[in-house]
């Protein structure tokens, strides 16, 4: 009997070869997995592809709910934002993924799993982090660093061996934007971004929203509520997580929100620069900070700010299934007992601008705030605590001046 390997297969060009290759390189049994994060219509026609490429089968495993509820909410409760800009969307996708991957291998009894991600890229460690963690006896195959045994450098040779074993598909040789697209984002890479001098095209590229100059003119309000840190409801309609981020996007889309043009750092140790579309998501962090701001305390949400951009660069470096990631996750559950309330904004070509935020445990006291004097507050304790504060500065500068007076 051959052993079996399980494919994390997309329906494009690069994993589609992989089916045949993998077959004639190994003599595996190829079982297609793809796994349905939100990508949508990204999904029709895989069946009908696989087979003819020479799979033995293949899962559509859809893991929307539990992307949205398991990998996407703690980071946007910590705030997580790789280098102040991504927000993360494949790199939360990954363990995400590799988790599915790794039950479906043990459901067929396969001895490896497959991944296409490029020996340049940062998925081949997430991918491969994910499954060692998961499931350290599984072999990982990753052709594209294989150099002795893929010699496929190009679309056109990858064309060429599909049709050379008798496989005709719907791919030509043109190249596009590359992409990676889920319910949370989607990004793009290649063509004239590669170049850091050149401006985005963004008449060809943007696929899920307007430009701020091309949304509409007037602004449209949004109110959400939200339950220890998880969304309920976007005006007034209760949703689960994965319905809210698609209004969101919808919504997000329309006005201009959440295009990101940055050169971020790889783990692999280059720069490598991207457009990233998050309407939704990019609504949603900012509506959950806003209501974050009015309940959370000044010391922790200092902790929590450090903490979260740590949890960032974790996710970011494929380290989520690792006892650091754990433990940053469930500081930042304990902050989000008390996350809950109703925020209200508005959107306007590109904006999220704030219109009121109210919670039943705010620590914003109007009598403490006020300009005018309030019961709670004796503007004569000032004094004693900046003579205290600011001891520390004063024994130095007395100890200079006696120095320097000798």
């Amino acid at each position: 009997m051959k052993e079996k390997v399980v494919l994390a297969y997309s329906g494009g060009l690069d994993t589609t070869t992989l089916i045949p290759w993998l077959k004639e390189t190994f003599d595996y049994e190829v079982i297609c997995c793809c796994i349905d994060c939100g990508q949508g219509e990204e999904l029709d026609g895989l069946d009908e592809r696989a087979k003819l490429a020479g799979a033995s089968k293949l899962y559509i495993e859809d893991i929307t709910d539990d992307f949205c509820d398991n990998y996407i909410m703690p980071c946007v409760q910590a705030n997580a934002v790789y280098e102040n800009a991504y927000l993360l969307g494949t790199s939360m996708a990954r363990p995400a993924i590799s988790k599915r991957l790794v039950e479906v291998a043990r459901k067929e009894g396969a001895t490896a799993i497959c991944h296409g991600a490029t020996g340049k890229g940062n998925d081949q460690i997430r991918f491969e982090l994910s499954i060692m963690a998961l499931a350290p006896d599984l072999k990982i195959i990753a052709p594209w660093r294989m150099t002795d045994l893929w010699t496929l450098q190009s679309r056109d040779d990858e064309i060429a061996y599909c049709k050379a074993h008798g496989i005709d598909l719907p791919f030509d040789a043109s190249h596009s934007y590359s992409r990676d697209r889920n319910l949370w984002h989607i990004s793009h890479e290649g063509l004239e971004l590669e170049d850091p001098s050149c401006e985005p095209n963004y008449a060809d590229l943007l696929v899920l929203g307007n430009t701020p100059e091309n949304a509409p003119d007037e602004d449209e309000y949004v109110t959400m509520t939200f339950e220890e840190g998880v969304p309920k409801t976007i005006n007034g309609e209760a949703m689960k997580v994965s319905d809210i981020i698609r209004k969101l996007n919808e919504l997000g889309g329309k006005h201009g929100i959440g295009i990101v043009d940055i050169v971020e750092n790889r783990v692999v140790g280059m720069k490598s620069r991207g457009v990233y579309e998050t309407p939704g998501g990019t609504i949603l962090m900012e509506a959950h900070k806003q209501l974050e701001e009015l309940v959370i305390d000044r010391a922790t949400m200092e902790v929590k700010k450090d903490l979260g951009n740590k949890l960032a660069q974790v996710v970011y470096e494929g380290k989520w299934f690792t006892p650091l990631c754990e433990a940053l996750r469930a500081f930042v559950k304990s902050t989000q007992k008390y996350v809950t309330g109703e925020v209200k904004f508005r959107l306007y070509k590109g904006n999220i601008i704030k219109a009121g935020t109210t919670s039943p445990y705010s620590l914003y006291n109007e009598s403490l705030a006020s300009f005018t004097t309030g019961d709670m507050y004796d503007h004569h304790d000032a004094s004693g605590f900046i003579t205290l504060f600011g001891l520390p500065l004063k024994v130095r500068a007395m100890k200079n001046l006696e120095v320097n007076n000798k």
